[in-house]
């Protein structure tokens, strides 16, 4: 259990496009947060425009001791608070901090969701159930290529991306 006064980074999931009025909540009940944002030039049919917009839509970051994990939750934008088996999921400080260089060299940032190139996975059924591969990219939307080793060699094997696959934590 977690200290009553030890403060710890927890991750909060927004209403849908609430970010910002999740921030703003927080800022009046005096909670620290963290609310990584980008700015990015949008295009429309008649204008071009620079927005600001949250990097992670959907979550924010609090810096908070367990009282202030609890007020932050009765926030009318604050769905809930991110857990891991069945306690709230403290994020070690590094990550914020490597999150906040990360953003302050001010270069183009893509977020992807979902699978990533490069995660290792076991393959859940189908064919090949029980094999275990490394994502090499996604094929159309609709298959996912992973990198079998084999003797010194790489099968490529195409699967339907609703196959059941489990990621691997090394």
């Amino acid at each position: 259990m977690i200290e009553n006064n030890e403060k710890k980074w927890f991750a909060l999931y927004t209403k849908p496009r609430h970010e910002f009025k999740a921030a703003l909540q927080l800022e009046t009940e005096d909670i620290n947060y963290y609310l990584p944002v980008i700015t990015r030039l949008k295009q429309w049919s008649d204008r071009k425009k620079k927005i600001t917009e949250p990097l992670l839509r959907g979550y924010i970051f609090i810096f908070a001791d367990e009282k202030e994990r609890y007020i932050s939750l009765q926030q009318l934008s604050i769905v809930r608070c991110i857990f891991d088996n069945g306690r709230p999921a403290v994020i070690p400080e590094w990550q914020i901090d490597n999150l906040r260089k990360f953003l302050n060299k001010k270069v183009d940032v893509v977020v992807h969701s979902g699978i990533v190139p490069g995660a290792k996975v076991k393959i859940l059924d189908g064919p090949f159930a029980g094999v275990i591969g490394v994502i090499n990219h996604e094929v159309k939307g609709k298959t996912i290529a992973i990198n079998i080793d084999l003797l010194n060699r790489s099968v490529l094997a195409q699967i339907s991306k609703d196959t059941g696959f489990e990621i691997l934590r090394d």
